[in-house]
């Protein structure tokens, strides 16, 4: 898992992933928030990154 620390940051340029990510909105109970706040922390991640993670890795299919 990269964190793309080291790599010089800039504006809508991606640096972890070949597209650019876009400002989204969810609801999520507090429960679920929680849970993923604490995954990110233990991940040493931030929670965007996270979902980011996890959808990518359960939830896009491989063309």
């Amino acid at each position: 898992m990269s964190t793309g620390k080291g790599k010089k940051r800039v504006k809508n340029t991606p640096v972890l992933y070949d597209e650019a990510k876009k400002k989204r909105g969810v609801m999520l109970t507090d429960t679920a928030w929680h849970s993923v706040q604490e995954s990110a922390i233990k991940n040493g991640i931030s929670a965007s990154e996270y979902l980011e993670e996890m959808i990518r890795k359960y939830c896009v299919t491989k063309a």
